[in-house]
């Protein structure tokens, strides 16, 4: 290594480890978090600005950013739950909020093209250039930010957000989830009439996609709800611009179609909440009554008068495609009284055993959540 590639890497490794966040500063009030009984939260990693997630078979966990501009590497190579290595695999990106994990490659998707790092797990002190998978989504920055995760049928399921709060879009591609290729190619719509999901799955039963979608705003506190939705074919319609929910008519739209026209959610999530990452809870760790549940990270509301979210919530699942419940299972990001935040949860990931990881973007911290009974 020349003289001046080490002083970027060591550069790099500088930045890296720098003490930019609120748990560098010891400014984490951890025991504010409400958890169900036996339940505990400690932090894994920090991470700046630590969005989407994804893990490797060897235990690596990638973070995505959306106003770092970065994408990390961490691990817990000890075993003592801390992550006690971190790499940063590129930098001076387009918002590269989206990771995706698969056959060695790293995936990330910046607001318009899809990159691959590849066989990233040789190369993670010295990575390599990416390769451009396919540039060929919008430029638009509003909503413009993606979540990616690679579907049971092997392509990459990419979304594309309404380019505006409320509209009508001349470009069929925005307000969908796509899929493409694992090169890039065959792009096709998958489903339509999302407004903004930053947050899908796959259920473990049955293989069908379900996803978040963020309501549209400036119609007040309490409308629309947020929701979260079940696509188990190609082609279904979930109503914005001119339906929310599966029942509140825009007034601006609305008129144009019936609610009637549209999927209606399986659960309707609290108004504003911003849902973003969601999960079926697949290990052994919590008790049964968790299995296969969905747990929803809430990022929390920008519009409404009073704080709402900053929240993880559960859905209970009835029959694989159902819902019979939505609760709250961690709070305490927002002081309800004094309406402070200092988290916001962005994505969940479930660990090989069977405790749970959470990225917040705001406090720059990825938390584990155990169960000990």
């Amino acid at each position: 290594m020349n003289l001046k590639k080490l002083v970027v890497v060591l550069a790099v490794a500088i930045v890296a480890c720098s003490p930019k966040n609120k748990a560098s500063e010891g400014a984490l009030p951890l025991e504010t978090i409400k958890l169900p009984q036996g339940f505990s939260i400690d932090v894994f990693a920090e991470v700046d600005d630590a969005r989407s997630l994804a893990m490797s078979p060897s235990g690596i966990i990638y973070v995505g950013n959306k106003d770092g501009n970065k994408v990390y590497a961490v691990q817990d190579t000890d075993g003592d739950f801390k992550a006690d290595k971190k790499w940063v695999i590129d930098s001076g990106l387009n918002e590269p909020n989206g990771v995706a994990f698969r056959d060695g490659h790293l995936y990330v998707a910046e607001i318009s093209r899809i990159l691959k790092y590849e066989n990233i797990e040789s190369s993670l002190d010295s990575p390599p250039n990416p390769i451009v998978l396919n540039d060929t989504y919008p430029t638009e920055g509003h909503h413009g930010w993606k979540y990616i995760a690679f579907g049971p049928d092997g392509k990459l399921y990419v979304p594309v957000g309404a380019p505006c709060n409320i509209c009508e879009s001349e470009d069929s591609i925005f307000n969908t989830i796509t899929r493409i290729n694992a090169d890039g190619t065959g792009r096709e719509i998958y489903a339509k009439g999302i407004r903004n999901t930053v947050g899908f799955t796959w259920h473990p039963v049955t293989n069908e996609l379900w996803f978040t979608d963020n309501g549209r705003d400036q119609l007040g506190d309490d409308v629309p709800p947020c929701e979260l939705n079940l696509a188990p074919q190609k082609g279904m319609n979930f109503g914005y611009p001119y339906c929310h929910a599966g029942t509140i008519k825009d007034p601006e739209f609305g008129d144009k179609h019936a609610c009637s026209e549209f999927v209606a959610p399986v659960q309707p999530l609290g108004p504003h909440v911003a849902p973003l990452g969601v999960k079926f809870y697949t290990g052994k760790m919590f008790p049964e009554a968790y299995a296969n549940q969905a747990f929803i990270a809430e990022h929390g509301s920008w519009n409404r008068s009073k704080k709402i979210g900053y929240r993880i919530s559960m859905v209970k699942v009835k029959d694989n495609k159902t819902s019979e419940g939505y609760e709250v299972f961690a709070s305490g990001w927002l002081n309800d009284e004094e309406q402070k935040v200092w988290g916001r949860p962005v994505d969940v990931l479930v660990m090989p055993d069977g405790s749970m990881l959470v990225s917040d973007d705001l406090a720059g911290v990825i938390y584990r959540i155990s169960y000990k009974g």
